[in-house]
């Protein structure tokens, strides 16, 4: 298989290009940027793209699309349905449960909602699953981002769902490295917690202004930190770790 990643300067945020071989059809994840390089690998393994796969509609995902399909005019640009508005540019739908096989590969959906409500991440042959914004290597998303859920559901897609692959299989995440569900079992503060594995905290803090309790300061993918906080009402909350005073 053919996993090629393009990384922007800025935004951190990755596109891939994925196919079974050279002279084969052949798909991207996301098209954030910088796609040329992309493009150029394809064309010189003589790949055709036939489909885009969005993980969601956020910007830092889609900014590059048009240079895509300018490029392949026929390729089906596919997202969840509650997004597909979202995006200049979106052909069909990408709905949970969906199978494609494109070049020889299995790729099926599945529905990580929480940082948006429509975020799919595309789990290939089995083997390698394209996280977008749900989980990153010690990191996970955040539910305060245009078009989130919740709190529960980012921890279900991520515990229930992605975490609950082989354990060898491969995360490619929507920002930085990639990792595997049995390095995120083990080394992903926040999944610790979830597994009971190390203790909540209880530190008094204000997030985003309001009083609240820090459970817990984890990494973030860009070398800042995100934070689980719980409000005075009890519900949780994952939060940019800047907006969080101690």
């Amino acid at each position: 298989m053919i996993v090629e990643r393009s990384m922007h300067p800025d935004w951190l945020s990755n596109t891939y290009l994925v196919a079974a071989g050279p002279q084969s059809d052949g798909f991207l994840v996301d098209a954030g940027g910088p796609v040329r390089p992309l493009l150029e690998k394809a064309e010189a393994e003589g790949i055709a793209i036939t489909h885009v796969l969005l993980t969601h509609h956020h910007h830092d995902h889609v900014a590059e699309l048009a240079a895509v399909t300018n490029r392949f005019p026929d390729a089906q640009v596919l997202i969840h349905p509650d997004e597909r508005e979202l995006v200049d540019g979106a052909t069909g739908d990408l709905t949970p449960g969906d199978t494609l096989t494109i070049g020889g590969l299995r790729v099926e959906a599945l529905h990580t909602p929480g940082h948006t409500r429509g975020m799919i991440s595309p789990l290939v042959d089995g083997k390698e699953v394209f996280t977008g914004d749900t989980l990153f290597k010690n990191s996970v998303g955040g539910v305060r981002a245009p078009g989130h859920t919740t709190y529960a559901d980012l921890k279900r897609s991520i515990m229930d769902v992605l975490l609950e692959l082989p354990p060898e299989t491969t995360i490619r995440p929507g920002h930085t490295d990639p990792t595997t569900v049995a390095g995120e079992r083990e080394n992903n503060a926040f999944v610790r917690v979830w597994r009971g594995l190390d203790e909540e905290g209880a530190e008094p803090c204000t997030a985003m202004g309001e009083p609240a309790t820090l459970v817990l300061l984890g990494d973030d993918y860009d070398g800042g930190h995100k934070a689980w906080v719980r409000w005075r009402d009890g519900s949780d909350d994952i939060v940019p770790g800047s907006q969080v005073g101690r």
